[in-house]
């Protein structure tokens, strides 16, 4: 893939405060549909015991659970045209492809970091991290 992206580890730490943003959206979008499906389950588990019901009264918040899943796919397909790998969005893990001494390799931030610190072969993952000598 020739179009591939390649990040200096100075333009990944300069990306942090973008990624920050929308990792936080991300979560706060993750969190909000868990507790509406989680809602939803609920009553219809109440609704099941319940003899006589027919109409779907859930239909108002299905829609909604799906509208977020849809907002959803967007931001991480917005997010992944940045070139940014997303791993974990609970975590707040990404990874910046670089190349350190001719080797592609993964820059790897967790949220929290105030900076890029690590990086890590693309098969090695978040385990096989190692420090960035400076």
């Amino acid at each position: 893939m020739s179009d591939k992206k390649w990040f200096s580890l100075e333009e990944a730490n300069e990306m942090l405060p973008f990624v920050d943003q929308e990792l936080k959206k991300m979560q706060a979008l993750k969190r909000a549909f868990e507790e509406k499906y989680t809602e939803l389950r609920r009553k219809k588990n109440e609704l099941a015991e319940t003899p006589g019901t027919e109409k779907d009264p859930f239909f108002l918040q299905e829609a909604e659970l799906e509208f977020m899943q849809i907002e959803a796919r967007g931001l991480i397909q917005h997010f992944q045209q940045t070139g940014v790998e997303l791993k974990d969005i609970e975590t707040g893990l990404v990874d910046f492809p670089s190349l350190i001494g001719g080797q592609e390799v993964l820059l790897c931030w967790k949220q929290g970091e105030d900076r890029i610190r690590y990086y890590h072969g693309k098969e090695d993952g978040y385990a096989g991290r190692r420090p960035i000598m400076d």
